[in-house]
């Protein structure tokens, strides 16, 4: 359905232009910008649709604001994503459909939502290497990983994180020499982690480490990357990337 956005020098956002019909959007989703946006959009298909009852609403977001604060993480602060997912329940959306949110957290907070797999993104990247090891970066990310593992075929082996005086020590478990890998996880902030796994991977012997991630922030540049991992793979939900070394998928451009 086709819809206008307006925004005022203000700041102010106006969505115009909805008919009767069902409603289908898709935004980024990772700034609250876009949440009021799509509110608008929802807010006047809404008003033109009072009479059509058979009508169905459903938005797509490609990379959720606020999905690692899944928690509260101190006492006396806020739970973010619960007063995200607030604001997304307020709209009344018939189906609000996720890209690899970073755990069921968010899915259980948001009505009517389910996951989009980022399968088909691993898998391009799977194949555009020529069938490596996956790596699953922590123990939050096994479970998941391991699944995406098992549709493609792939060997997968774990690493193991944790701080020690606010550094991260990692460990790799099981035999990467002579061998690419691939890590795979949800998405890259700043990337030292992954800098300090793919480090420890060829150490131990890996070829080449590559890097995957759904959501690619990449909030600090990449010159931590490039001394470890040799590619990086992400789709474009959260921003569009021009630098040889990144690979995006496209999921945003006819949106």
């Amino acid at each position: 359905m086709k819809y206008e956005i307006k925004k005022f020098k203000d700041g102010q956002i106006t969505a115009g232009g909805l008919e009767e019909g069902d409603l289908e959007i898709t935004i980024r989703g990772n700034s609250y910008e876009d949440l009021f946006a799509a509110a608008s959009i929802k807010e006047a298909w809404d008003a033109a649709n009072t009479m059509k009852k058979t009508s169905v609403s459903k938005l797509t977001i490609c990379c959720l604001i606020g999905q690692r604060s899944d928690r509260r993480f101190n006492a006396g602060e806020s739970f973010d994503l619960r007063v995200i997912a607030n604001f997304i329940n307020g709209m009344q959306f018939d189906k609000v459909c996720i890209l690899h949110p970073h755990s069921s957290i968010s899915l259980a907070l948001i009505n009517n939502s389910e996951k989009i797999s980022h399968l088909p993104y691993v898998k391009l990247a799977f194949e555009s290497i020529g069938s490596p090891i996956l790596v699953s970066p922590d123990a939050g990310a096994y479970k998941v990983t391991h699944e995406i593992a098992d549709k493609l075929n792939a060997n997968l082996i774990a690493s193991n994180k944790v701080r020690v005086n606010g550094e991260p020590q990692i460990s790799v478990q099981g035999n990467v020499q002579g061998k690419d890998c691939l890590i795979v996880d949800d998405l890259a902030d700043g990337g030292r982690t992954f800098s300090k796994l793919a480090s420890q991977l060829k150490d131990q012997g890996a070829s080449k480490v590559f890097l995957y991630v759904t959501h690619g922030q990449f909030n600090y540049g990449f010159e931590e990357l490039k001394k470890s991992i040799d590619h990086v793979f992400c789709t474009n939900s959260f921003r569009d990337i021009t630098d040889d070394f990144v690979t995006q998928f496209d999921i945003m451009s006819n949106k």
